[in-house]
Parts: C-alpha cells; structure tokens; sequence
C-alpha cells in the first residue's frame, strides 16, 4: 500500500506542477474568475490518481481485492500528498513569484463589489472583504487553505472511487 500512495501521489503532485506551471505561464492576463477554474481543473485532474491508485492497488499489488475501508484510506493518502504539494506551489507562488497577491485579489474583489453594491451596503461589503483579507490573506494561510481544499475534494473523489473499485 505504501508503494501505490507513494508513486501514485507523486504522479498527482507532478501533474499538478505542470499544470500550475503553464497556468503560470499562460494565465497572466486572465480575470481571476478563469483563474479559479484552471485551479479547480487542475486540482481535479492531479486528483484523478486516486482513481488509479486505487485500481493498482487493487488489480496489481492486491490480487484483485480491496476493501471500501483500504481503498478510502489510499484515496486520502494520494489526495494529502497531493495536497501538500498545492499548497506548497501556493505558499512559493504568493510569497516569492506574486507577493502582491492578497493585495491585487482585494482591489479586485472591492471593484466587483462596487458593481454590485451602493451606499451603505457597499461600505459594509468593503469593510468585511478589507477585514478578511486582513486576518486571512497570509500566505501560510492561503496555502493551508489549498491543501484543505484539494485533500476535501480528494477525500470526495476518494468515496466515490472506493465504492467504485472495492471488491472482496
């Protein structure tokens, strides 16, 4: 089992390099609402070797058998890894590569308030996102933020695969 996490994870954490990488690359003028969906794309597709692990594991290494429990259990190991791995790529990515981040994400989100609200609605909303981003747009946070969110998505995916591929 620890074999199938191991090399399963990595291949989720290489593609999920690749792909940050090319949105790096290639994504700089887009709104960060086309942003949010590469990333969500890319968390998705570095987490569909939690379907592949569990196979593997299953059809190569298990004799053909696994439990729902074992195969959950794998699901959420692959997914942790690569989570760390995101969230690592996120904490560089607002710490080095655009330590402007948290900033550019405010003025951004107060601009769409803007075309949203009015009057004394938008003071408030503007207050609570300058609040937030505040308390909550470090870059050790951010990056926690990544990982809970791939390793929520992963443990969703994990599910579905384990009652997918378990068979005793």
């Amino acid at each position: 089992m620890k074999q199938t996490v191991l090399r399963f994870g990595l291949y989720g954490l290489v593609l999920a390099t690749i792909l940050f990488l090319l949105a790096l690359a290639f994504g700089k003028g887009l709104s960060y609402n086309t942003q949010e969906i590469m990333g969500y794309a890319t968390m998705v597709a570095s987490l569909s070797f939690v379907f592949f692990g569990i196979k593997h594991f299953r059809d190569r290494v298990n004799n053909g058998s696994v439990s729902f429990g074992k195969a959950l259990l794998i699901g959420v190991l692959i997914s942790a890894m690569v989570g760390v791995g995101i969230g690592i790529a996120d904490y560089i990515y607002t710490t080095v590569i655009n330590p402007d981040f948290s900033e550019e994400f405010l003025k951004t989100s107060i601009s769409n308030l803007e075309k949203t609200y009015s009057g004394a609605e938008l003071e408030a909303k503007k207050q609570e996102m300058t609040d937030y981003m505040q308390n909550y747009g470090g870059s050790g946070f951010l990056a926690f933020v990544m990982f809970a969110t791939v390793v929520v998505i992963g443990f969703i995916l994990s599910l579905i695969s384990a009652l997918i591929l378990q068979r005793k």
